[in-house]
């Protein structure tokens, strides 16, 4: 029998694929990108991915062109063996049967067993340790990020500058992608670097595939490449005859960057403030001591105050009691 089988047999005299363990080597595999296509659809209320039992069984037998086949992984050569492991698969849980209720709309079907008709959505979800990595390192970054008013003066300070820094690089870098299009596209062609770097729908390393791309400009252009040439060349003569006024917007850039490393642009707090940031909000020992002299000082001041109000009330008291002692000597006398 061949070596490449499935039926190659283990030291326990089994076929290859018997153990549940090299059944989930073989799903690692299926679920990479190496695998079979597959599509997306709902299915009680999540996103999932499935394919027809056929298209499985036959990458199975005869994988796609290109496809790398795992050195670990014993080939199929017929289709009973490839159907055989489709049907542990299903036993085992790493796919289960659906049935399509709508456009991308999957139910549960009640009919378990594999089929090449049918349609099987993919439970397991293959190695998830990096999922995990990630999600921690998520958490552990947010709760730093919280923490942020509690980070030491240089921590601060080296967060912003490699944030400017980040921020000048990419203007910078969308800046000379624009210029180095618009000199190329004067010319008739449509010449990109990064072409894909925008592009939302592709990966991190993806997004850097190609380097460039070069192609002819579309028919009609003419006028507008003539009015951008007449533009970009009216830019250019007034910036060599006129070093004085290009040289000055190139100086106030220059200040601009300085005071944006510095932090003056969006300064909202005093210097006196930037400094004590760092510093405990509660009162030092000094200043409770000083509040306590203001206070005893201040509190022989409230106590004349209050003697005063009470000579007042008291003057106030004997006038009332004088005026009442003549109204009553008057109508006796009547």
């Amino acid at each position: 029998m061949s070596k490449a089988a499935t039926t190659k047999t283990d030291e326990g005299g089994g076929s290859f694929y018997d153990k549940e363990d090299n059944l989930e080597k073989l799903c690692d595999f299926l679920r990479s990108k190496e695998g079979p296509p597959v599509r997306e659809a709902t299915q009680m209320d999540k996103r999932v991915l499935y394919l027809k039992g056929e298209k499985l069984v036959n990458f199975l037998v005869e994988p796609k062109m290109g496809t790398k086949w795992p050195k670990e992984l014993p080939r199929f050569e017929t289709r009973a063996e490839a159907i055989s492991v489709c049907k542990d698969l299903c036993k085992y849980q790493f796919i289960h049967r659906s049935e399509k209720r709508g456009k991308g709309q999957l139910a549960v079907s009640r009919v378990r067993d594999f089929d090449e008709a049918g349609y099987f959505t993919w439970i397991y979800e293959g190695d998830k340790t990096a999922s995990h990595m990630m999600t921690a390192v998520l958490l552990v970054g947010f709760l730093f990020c919280t923490c942020f008013p509690i980070w030491p003066t240089f921590l601060k300070i080296f967060v912003w500058y490699l944030s400017v820094s980040l921020l000048i690089f990419i203007f910078s870098l969308i800046i000379t992608r624009a210029v180095i299009f618009l000199a190329v596209w004067i010319l008739g062609y449509d010449f990109w670097v990064l072409p894909n770097l925008f592009d939302e729908s592709l990966g991190f390393v993806d997004s850097f595939k190609p380097l460039w791309s070069l192609e002819p400009t579309k028919a009609g252009q003419l006028p507008y490449r003539i009015g951008t040439f007449v533009a970009f060349s009216s830019f250019c003569y007034w910036a060599v005859t006129q070093p004085s006024e290009f040289d000055g917007f190139v100086k106030g850039n220059q200040d601009f960057i300085s005071d944006l490393y510095a932090g003056k642009l969006l300064s909202d707090m005093s210097q006196q403030a930037k400094e004590d940031i760092d510093k405990p909000k509660m009162q030092s020992l000094d200043d409770l001591l000083k509040s306590l002299e203001v206070e005893e000082n201040m509190q022989p001041s409230m106590d004349e105050e209050a003697d005063e109000e009470e000579a007042v009330d008291s003057l106030l008291d004997n006038l009332i009691d004088t005026e009442d002692e003549d109204i009553d000597e008057d109508e006796e006398d009547f």
